[in-house]
């Protein structure tokens, strides 16, 4: 016991300020991607052309944050004279339609349910599901209940049994033999409930997108009230999403 006094005495406080105080990501991170408007329309068919998600609209030229799996392909090819990615991690929304972006995104919380907010914004309790992922949605999901960011500061928690539940976060790209565990899952949450759609695969089938054997599209089973964009969503982007739109 004194040992762990000791090691705690000397690590100190190890956990985030965020969002109290701004946090700073490795220069290495993909966050929102920045489009530049008047770049020329031969290098955005390029970069269309390339996108393995078909994420790139070339006629708007706006980028589907559902899709992309920030890959940095375009970015690479444009040498950033198309579309850029910054260090914006604040991505989550609570319109599909929202995702189809230039570089910006309405502010969350004006977009949330209200009577959410009513309802969870002390407590909040999620089942977790994974629908056939490939386990990076849930490790990065993992790491919010580290003491670095400590989700349960926040009142917020995942459960182990959806009767105990305010909700599912479902990853995944819901393959047909998880299709009906999502339904009896999500039936299984009282009323009233929340959805929410995280990583490109449960939000439109990611890499898998147009497989036979997934469903991709979550929303298409069920109605989602909150979308949570990457692959896989960084802890501060889910974090972000769920204060946001909660609290």
């Amino acid at each position: 016991m004194l040992k762990v006094i000791k090691n705690r005495i000397e690590q100190g406080h190890r956990t985030s300020k965020y969002p109290k105080e701004p946090i700073q990501l490795y220069h290495r991170f993909r966050g929102m991607p920045k489009v530049v408007k008047d770049c020329p329309a031969e290098l955005v068919g390029r970069c269309a052309d390339a996108c393995p998600q078909e994420a790139i609209d070339r006629k708007t030229r706006q980028i589907d944050l559902g899709r992309c799996v920030f890959c940095g392909l375009c970015e690479t090819l444009s040498e950033g004279k198309f579309v850029h990615f910054s260090q914006d991690f604040e991505m989550g929304t609570s319109c599909r339609e929202d995702l189809l972006t230039l570089g910006d995104l309405p502010a969350l919380a004006e977009h949330s349910k209200k009577h959410f907010k009513k309802l969870f914004g002390r407590s909040l309790q999620l089942r977790q599901i994974s629908a056939g992922g490939c386990n990076a949605c849930e490790a990065d999901t993992n790491v919010l209940n580290t003491p670095f960011f400590d989700l349960q500061r926040f009142g917020i928690q995942f459960v182990a049994s959806p009767r105990h539940a305010d909700g599912i976060h479902v990853t995944g790209p819901i393959s047909k033999n998880m299709r009906a565990a999502v339904l009896s899952t999500f039936e299984a949450v009282p009323s009233p409930k929340v959805v929410i759609a995280s990583g490109a695969c449960s939000i439109s089938g990611g890499p898998f997108y147009g497989s036979e054997d997934v469903v991709g599209d979550l929303n298409s089973l069920i109605p989602v009230d909150l979308y949570i964009p990457g692959c896989p969503p960084h802890p501060l982007t889910t974090l972000h999403a769920l204060l946001n739109y909660f609290k």
